[in-house]
């Protein structure tokens, strides 16, 4: 029995000398990629040219906008809001925006783990209250000012991404 224990353990043990991490810097060079694909699906609605990022829209506070210094913990946590916020617009326009940034938190979380640290989680985010509200009255404006937010944050965190940041 532990002969055969142990010989299982030597073969599990030779399988992993051959396993190799991928590289940190191809992780960051497909964070980047991605980002620019989003950025690129943005550009292609048309109607999102219409709102600068800057623009206050009333009602729509709670959608995050531009931030000058971001660590990656801010980012992940930048992502999921407007990922839930994406979600909840019935627009097919969003639909693989949300899902792109779905693979982006992941590609961020893998470089915080490079980093040996954590991204606090954010399953337990709330729905912003005014949120139901705002798509019932206006669920154009929403999608246009939540779609040219995210473009601005998502050239913030490729900038940002540049200057190896902090967890």
């Amino acid at each position: 029995m532990w002969l055969k224990l142990l010989c299982y353990f030597l073969w599990i043990w030779s399988c992993l000398a051959y396993v190799q991490s991928v590289p940190i810097q191809k992780v960051q060079d497909d964070t980047k990629t991605l980002i620019k694909t989003i950025v690129t699906r943005i550009n292609d609605i048309s109607h999102t040219h219409s709102v600068s990022a800057k623009q206050r829209v009333t009602g729509l506070d709670f959608i995050p906008g531009l931030h000058p210094i971001l660590t990656l913990s801010k980012m992940d946590h930048t992502l999921a809001v407007y990922q839930h916020i994406l979600s909840s617009l019935p627009s097919p326009n969003v639909l693989q925006i949300s899902n792109d940034l779905e693979n982006l938190r992941d590609l961020l979380h893998l470089l915080a783990s490079s980093k040996s640290c954590s991204l606090p989680p954010t399953s337990g985010l709330q729905k912003p209250e005014s949120l139901d509200g705002v798509l019932e009255a206006s669920l154009y404006s929403a999608e246009v000012v939540a779609l040219s937010r995210l473009q601005g944050a998502l050239q913030d965190i490729l900038r940002q991404l540049d200057l190896n940041p902090e967890c």
